[in-house]
């Protein structure tokens, strides 16, 4: 269940409005007032979708302010548009990774998973703002056997360390889904982005000799570099890593 400071109301969300299929969410409800001015509060929005039908059933007030699109309009396409260039890859590759976990917990017939990664998206003024996407699933039956999607949207511009890669999680621990903090933007945030680039050479075939040239560093730099790869990701080998990155859309 979802309990974790000011997210306790995401629970309540749905609580109040599963019943109905997420069809009948009143703007003017109480819950819906207070939710409204929380997002304003905290500089995000949201939407709901039933993921086997692959239709958004309710958006935020604020997803214009945002990204420029009315919430009536939204569609899950329009985040992927909207996403960096240089990100898009990993925004596909996070859909995909969400219908697993929806087939998963369809199978269940029970429980919620979260996904949460960054990634820049471009704004109202055509700026790209960094924004934290939290991706909460969860098995209902009303009106018929399928998975939610509860996705939070928040601007963490404020946060200035992704120069050190960037934050993933994917797994059941729901206490995850908070409001974030530095503590909450930290996980999975444990390779530089000289790393990522060497290991995604690595994934092209490309040599040691190959790599230390492309970025004009020496090879001893490079296999200083794979080393601490190692070390960190606690493999044996930089194939195992790649495969583990690829799985989970980091790569």
């Amino acid at each position: 269940m979802i309990n974790y400071q000011e997210y306790n109301i995401f629970e309540e969300f749905i609580e109040t409005f599963s019943p109905t299929g997420f069809n009948k969410v009143e703007s003017n409800h109480p819950l819906m007032i207070d939710l409204e001015r929380m997002t304003e509060r905290n500089n995000q929005y949201f939407f709901v979708a039933d993921l086997f039908q692959g239709k958004i059933l309710f958006t935020s007030k604020r997803s214009f302010d945002m990204i420029g699109i009315d919430p009536k309009d939204l569609n899950p396409y329009h985040n992927i548009e909207a996403t960096h260039p240089d990100e898009v890859h990993r925004n596909t590759k996070g859909w995909a990774k969400l219908i697993c976990k929806a087939n998963d917990l369809l199978s269940a017939k029970k429980g919620g998973s979260l996904l949460s990664t960054n990634m820049r998206l471009r704004n109202l003024e055509g700026v790209y703002a960094e924004m934290l996407f939290q991706c909460y699933l969860f098995y209902g039956e009303i009106p018929h056997k399928t998975v939610y999607l509860l996705q939070v949207h928040t601007n963490i511009d404020w946060y200035n360390k992704f120069k050190q890669g960037f934050h993933y999680y994917s797994g059941n621990d729901l206490s995850l889904f908070r409001f974030p903090d530095e503590a909450l933007l930290k996980i999975g945030n444990d390779l530089t982005k000289r790393e990522l680039e060497i290991i995604k050479l690595v994934e092209s075939g490309l040599s040691t000799e190959k790599i230390a040239k492309k970025l004009f560093l020496s090879t001893y730099t490079v296999n200083t570099h794979r080393g601490n790869i190692l070390k960190k990701s606690g493999k044996s080998h930089i194939s195992e890593l790649i495969y583990e990155l690829m799985e989970e859309g980091k790569l």
